[in-house]
């Protein structure tokens, strides 16, 4: 049968032929169901006279409906039928059961185990055929659907990949791979709230390249644009908590997000990564040396209920004295003259 991960481009080219199975031990059977449908084109009977085989085969020739007939040797069509409702690939193939005896109990009972429809055999030419179609009808469209389900489904499932690549790269700063400005104001407001909750102390580090402008002067672009990438991923190495954030705040600074971090620690932090960034090196065969930049940080944290603006502010002010101190230094906030 057509599975329901057909695309919608192969449910619209496929083989619209009804493939009918014949499941009976007798030949004579099947060459009178043969005789009444060998002038329906739109039809194709396959045999099978093993009930044994009857699975296998239904999945062999793609079988749209079973004729199955329900006295057989080694394995009775009522249990036959249970099979195909057992089995993934045969479960939804309509099951018309044919029997030698018109009895509402047998009926009933060919019902209650799955068959799809009942008929005496054998059957008037124009009833069997109506009821092939009707039931081939119900079982083509039922599989076009779920097809089209799954599909949707696939395209569902490939857009909120999408959609998830697309967001990541939107709290990207694009030059250095780390957060963006962007992300960083959506994850400061964030931790600043869960900071309020749980009374944690949140840091937050500024930073600054000393002189970048001039290393980008006397090197160009393309060794600055390098300078940032290796102080990006430089300061990034130093962050040890997963829910520590590394951004690139605009231009040559960066900034960095510490919950749950006393100002002891964040000093900590900070110090390891000025001392990082002293001791990279970036090679620049254009000057035939190795070059090298140095940091200034400035560190504030806060325990109590805080706009960010204030917060990063105290973290401004602390950055910008240890720029007038000389540069190259860590400087907290709480040490800032009053």
């Amino acid at each position: 049968m057509m599975k329901p991960e057909l695309t919608a481009a192969e449910i619209a080219n496929a083989d619209t032929t009804i493939h009918v199975l014949l499941v009976d031990d007798q030949p004579i059977i099947a060459e009178g169901i043969r005789r009444m449908l060998e002038n329906e084109n739109d039809i194709q009977l396959h045999y099978c006279e093993d009930p044994g085989k009857a699975i296998e085969t239904a999945q062999d020739v793609n079988a749209t409906l079973i004729l199955q007939d329900l006295v057989m040797p080694d394995i009775d069509g009522m249990t036959l039928v249970r099979f195909y409702r057992a089995n993934h690939n045969t479960r939804d193939i309509p099951v018309i059961v044919l029997s030698s005896k018109d009895d509402p109990e047998i009926k009933s009972d060919a019902f209650s185990h799955g068959a799809s429809d009942y008929l005496v055999k054998l059957p008037d030419k124009i009833e069997l055929i109506a009821r092939i179609r009707a039931h081939a009808k119900n079982y083509i469209m039922q599989v076009e659907r779920d097809a089209a389900f799954f599909a949707l489904r696939e395209i569902k499932k490939q857009l909120e990949v999408s959609n998830r690549k697309l967001r990541k790269l939107s709290m990207l700063d694009g030059l250095t791979g780390i957060s963006n400005r962007r992300h960083f104001d959506e994850t400061l407001a964030d931790e600043l709230r869960t900071a309020t909750q749980t009374g944690a102390t949140l840091a937050l580090v500024l930073m600054d390249i000393d002189y970048f402008k001039n290393f980008n002067d006397e090197h160009g672009h393309l060794m600055g644009d390098e300078c940032l990438k290796r102080v990006a991923s430089t300061i990034s190495l130093e962050c040890t908590h997963s829910n520590d954030l590394v951004a690139r705040y605009g231009g040559e600074e960066f900034v960095v997000i510490l919950p749950e971090t006393t100002e002891e620690e964040a000093q900590k932090v900070a110090e390891r990564m000025r001392k990082a960034v002293e001791e990279l090196c970036v090679e620049s065969p254009q000057a035939g040396k190795t070059l090298c930049v140095k940091l200034s940080l400035g560190v504030a944290t806060t325990d109590t209920e805080a706009r960010a603006e204030v917060l990063i502010h105290l973290a401004d002010q602390a950055l910008y004295q240890a720029k007038e101190n000389g540069r190259n230094q860590v400087v907290l906030a709480s040490n800032l003259p009053a």
